[in-house]
């Protein structure tokens, strides 16, 4: 396989979602509803940039398999 990097998209998208996490329990920690949901926000936001990643990894497997036909 000559290309076995990963997606920008699903790296950055993956942080997002861990940072969403800790973001969610810190609020949740405090009571802070504000920062409890901009946790929930970050992780849906992640998740979405991470599928996004995935599909663009797909895609440029296919290709590459494609070009050894």
């Amino acid at each position: 396989m000559a290309n076995d990097r990963i997606d920008d998209d699903r790296i950055e998208g993956s942080a997002k979602n861990l940072g969403g996490k800790f973001k969610e329990g810190a609020g949740k920690l405090t009571g802070d509803a504000k920062l409890e949901s901009e946790g929930k926000a970050d992780q849906i936001e992640g998740k979405a940039q991470n599928a996004v990643g995935g599909i663009k990894d797909s895609a440029r497997e296919a290709l590459d398999g494609k070009d050894r036909l």
